[in-house]
């Protein structure tokens, strides 16, 4: 299946997942902002809580949504089988409890993907080979359909039937590989009313903007005329010279007629809009203005609603200085010429450190004192300071070349916890999606520029909640989260080709003597590297 099946469940309960490898390649499943409380074994980060299931081989996965409702999603954690392997993880309210806005009459679900006509592990085994940069996907998908504008699929279309004056629920996922995507619909306007799996104060907009990793859920009401309105999704790409797919794939959002007594001359009015969709208004590529307008205006639920999370801390414990972006490496050979910039490799960096993914799972090294195999010393700010956003051309040259490891962060049991994450110029600016694992954090806002304390602005009355924050183009963004849930953490960009270059790390949780504090024991059935 593309996308795969969709995973049912409501608040508090507790899922069993089994997963059967049928295919040739190594594979682990991860649980996209499910926040594994006290189930570290089963996140499914390969290498990082789990070795891979192997070829003939499968693991079920247990865990609990303590806490937890709404669009979430699953995809696969290892290599770039993220790209086809995928679905929806929909959690509903606890039996008896409505949502916090008028329900529904109908609920549709909407993966947004990238597909490549080649296959995704020879690809990412091209770029790593050459230490250039991937080549844009050959279509972008709606629900696994390319829509019209493609010669072999001009009948493939996603099509959500609707009837005049009712009111329907998006649930919107982006399980794109390496693209960031707008979506909108012909002469509609949505109203936001979730973010990643928690529900905020309604808005109003024309256009959604999502990155990989990330979900939003909309209301949208049938108030058009009877006919065919595209839904849209089109590349939103503010790095230069990067290669992608130009081109926008379309759903379409058609409406029943209303009655059947439809006299001549209505029907000849309404004759052309039936046939030829209507299509909407898409921003530009780079229009980073319009999408920093879009996201500064998710904010939480009232905090006196039964549905907010938990206070934002207020006393910070550990604070983290993350400078992440791109970095050019020398090539490994005085001969070798590769095809990133001026014949370098293409790296990537937290703090300048590229993570170097171990040959065996770290959580498993933890809980057993195996050595060697991480240290614990990941800086909690960059060894230098300087212009990030507009220094430091990276031509080799100039020293920021990263350091290469396998480092972890240490966080004890219950510290509040400050990230502030700082884009770089060192190659080029561009938006990096931040996935955390293992926890939810207020986003307390972001900023132009380089981070300065005394000047930044920070909203502590009703950040939004995410999993995964779009750290803007040139910009700083501020997390904090309560470090109260044990294991081995991992945090990377959703740009699955940064992720290979090595823009993360991973933080340890420690255990603590009480109620909800310690880490059980690994399942029998955890795979073997």
């Amino acid at each position: 299946m593309y996308p795969g099946p969709t995973i049912y469940a409501r608040e508090d309960d507790t899922v069993v997942v089994k997963v059967s490898n049928l295919t040739p390649y190594n594979i682990s499943i991860h649980l996209h902002g499910v926040r594994q409380r006290l189930t570290c074994w089963f996140d499914g980060p390969a290498y990082i809580t789990q070795c891979p299931i192997q070829a003939g081989q499968s693991f079920k996965y247990r865990f609990t949504l303590l806490n937890q409702r709404g669009t979430l999603f699953w995809h696969a954690h290892i290599s770039w089988l993220r790209a086809t392997v995928h679905g929806p993880l929909i959690i509903y309210p606890k039996q008896g409890v409505g949502y916090p806005f008028q329900p529904p009459v109908e609920e549709h679900v909407i993966i947004l993907g990238e597909y490549w006509l080649r296959d995704v592990q020879g690809l990412e085994r091209h770029v790593k080979e050459s230490g250039g940069g991937p080549p844009g996907s050959d279509a972008y998908t709606l629900n696994g359909l390319l829509g019209p504008l493609h010669n072999c699929s001009r009948d493939d279309v996603y099509t959500i039937n609707v009837k005049k004056g009712k009111n329907y629920l998006l649930r919107i996922i982006n399980a794109a590989l390496n693209m960031e995507h707008f979506f909108m619909v012909a002469n509609h306007t949505m109203t936001v009313v979730e973010t990643d799996g928690e529900y905020t104060k309604p808005f109003k907009t024309t256009f959604l903007m999502l990155t990989p990793g990330q979900t939003y859920n909309v209301l949208i009401k049938a108030d058009q005329s009877i006919g065919k309105y595209f839904m849209a999704m089109a590349p939103y790409m503010p790095a230069k010279n990067a290669p992608f797919l130009k081109k926008t794939s379309y759903g379409i959002l058609r409406y029943a007629s209303h009655t059947v007594k439809v006299d001549k001359l209505a029907r000849k009015s309404h004759m052309k809009t039936s046939m030829t969709p209507l299509e909407p208004i898409i921003p530009n590529v780079n229009d980073t203005v319009s999408v920093q307008a879009f996201s500064d205006q998710v904010k939480r639920l009232n905090p006196n609603h039964q549905w907010s999370p938990v206070d934002v801390p207020l006393r910070i414990d550990k604070t983290l200085f993350f400078t992440i972006g791109l970095n050019v490496s020398a090539p490994t050979h005085l001969t070798l010429i590769c095809q990133g910039p001026n014949g370098g490799i293409f790296a990537a960096s937290v703090n300048n450190v590229t993570f170097r993914r171990p040959m065996v799972s770290l959580l498993n090294a933890y809980y057993n004192n195996l050595q060697g195999y991480y240290s614990t010393d990941f800086p909690d700010k960059p060894e230098k300071m300087y212009d990030f956003v507009n220094g430091a051309p990276n031509n080799i040259s100039v020293d920021t070349q990263p350091a290469i490891g396998t480092q972890v962060s240490i966080l004890e049991h219950g510290w509040a916890v400050q990230v502030i994450f700082q884009d770089t110029g060192t190659v080029g600016t561009e938006k990096h999606p931040i996935h955390l694992h293992g926890f939810s954090f207020y986003l307390l806002g972001t900023g132009l520029g380089n981070y300065n304390s005394s000047t930044a602005l920070l909203n502590l009355y009703d950040p939004p909640y995410r999993n995964t924050v779009g750290v803007p183009v040139g910009r700083w963004a501020v997390i904090r989260f309560r470090a109260d849930n044990p294991g081995m953490w991992f945090m990377h960009c959703h740009l699955e080709v940064h992720t290979t270059w090595g823009l993360s790390m991973a933080f340890l949780g420690k255990n603590r003597k009480g109620k909800m504090q310690n880490l059980p024991p690994p399942p029998p059935d955890l795979p073997l590297c």
